[in-house]
């Protein structure tokens, strides 16, 4: 095989991280990443590059469960639980899928409004038809057509933040310090939760298991190796290029919203980079919130579905799942909750639900009895225990300050 054939191969095996990296920079990323970087500059940019770097090795673990096993995850968590453990498991994991349609939903209204003065519910009810009709190019044209759906989506996002940051080039000095890990009390805190929650998708670890077992089946030995050196590939440029979206995000804010009241809400980091900048640039914004509202619901609708199926053996279809989830959105909407505020509280909920996804994960890639060869190296084991771990204790230290107040 020459290079050029060998190379077509590989492209031919790139597109399920793809599909997972659009939920890595849906509407919650830009609330947790504007927020953080419009009211703290560049002090937590190192949780972006140390959630990026987390995640890109927790994708690469869940495709290979997938690949290797020919099963998605789920799947292998429910061959091991009772039925009890079972359904409390699915509940769980159901609720925190949810919790992040939720803020896919809101983002999505937020950026019809912008747009074309669309009121709330409306856009909220616009968004959730939209991804309807992006899952059906995955029922009906198959995965390699939604794929390359999702890949266009996620193109367009960062264009206005490109833009931004061409008219106004961020500082070298402080970019470079804000590499370095610290927390400035209660409000960093709960911000850098916010924005792991939003890197690391539990729903996504669940559904990137079943997007490599559709694509490749499950994988015999002799042919695996390749696939797992194209699946490093696929998962490394998807989250170079997710990180990027979402460093982007934040030093944006830093360069040209620091201080600014703008922060307490998309709405207002919209009229800011409008003001600050150039309309156009709030424009792309707003069109970048809106398309990653569109992407990224159709990919929690899908993970729904894979989580339902693994863990109960059961389905329900796209359009009542649909139709389910976002009521809880409509009915904030119409609610008049702060919008903004239900971006980030979604993104907390997320991050909770990590613990319940690695564990498994870490569990299932590290046994012989599940991987066989293909398991996972001791310093693989580590680094996965230490990136659950560190997930956990921050979450336990958010729940703390929330109580004593601090």
């Amino acid at each position: 095989m020459n290079r050029n054939m060998r190379f077509a191969r590989i492209l031919s095996l790139l597109g399920p991280a793809f599909v997972a990296a659009v939920a890595y920079v849906d509407p919650g990323n830009f609330a947790a990443n504007f927020s953080a970087g419009a009211k703290h500059g560049y002090m937590l940019l190192w949780v972006l590059v140390f959630a990026n770097l987390m995640a890109g090795l927790v994708q690469y673990l869940s495709a290979k469960v997938g690949v290797v096993t020919g099963k998605s995850l789920p799947q292998v968590i429910a061959s091991r639980l009772g039925d009890k453990s079972r359904i409390a498991y699915w509940i769980q994991a159901e609720v925190v899928a949810a919790a992040c349609d939720l803020a896919e939903v809101v983002g999505g209204a937020i950026a019809l409004q912008l747009l074309f003065n669309v009121p709330l519910v409306a856009g909220g009810i616009i968004t959730g038809l939209v991804s309807l009709l992006l899952l059906a190019t995955y029922t009906r044209k198959g995965q390699h057509i939604y794929e390359r759906v999702i890949v266009s989506l996620l193109l367009v996002i960062p264009i206005g933040f490109i833009v931004g940051l061409f008219m106004h080039p961020p500082q070298a000095g402080p970019m470079l310090a804000g590499v370095v890990p610290r927390l400035e009390g209660t409000e960093t805190i709960l911000l850098a939760v916010a924005m792991l929650g939003a890197t690391i998708m539990p729903h996504v670890v669940y559904l990137h298991s079943a997007l490599s077992r559709d694509k490749h089946g499950k994988v015999e030995m002799k042919r695996l190796q390749p696939i797992l050196r194209a699946t490093k590939i696929d998962v490394t440029i998807a989250m170079v290029l997710a990180g990027g979206v979402n460093i982007s995000m934040l030093v944006l804010a830093a360069s040209v919203l620091q201080g600014s009241s703008a922060a307490d809400s998309l709405e207002g980091i919209f009229q800011a980079l409008g003001t600050n900048l150039t309309p156009l640039v709030g424009w792309l914004f707003a069109i970048g919130l809106l398309v990653s509202g569109f992407a990224s619901t159709s990919v929690g609708t899908q993970a729904g579905d894979v989580i339902m199926h693994g863990l109960l053996k059961r389905r329900i279809s796209p359009f009542v799942r649909r139709i389910l989830v976002i009521i809880p959105s409509i009915l904030l909407l119409a609610l008049a909750v702060d919008p903004t505020q239900i971006l980030l509280v979604s993104q907390i909920a997320l991050s909770f639900g990590i613990p319940f996804a690695l564990v498994p994960l870490a569990i299932a890639t590290s046994s012989k009895r599940i991987m066989g060869e293909a398991r996972n190296t001791r310093p693989v084991t580590v680094a996965i225990y230490l990136i659950t771990a560190f997930v956990s204790v921050l979450n336990l230290v958010l729940i703390w300050l929330t109580v004593t107040g601090v």
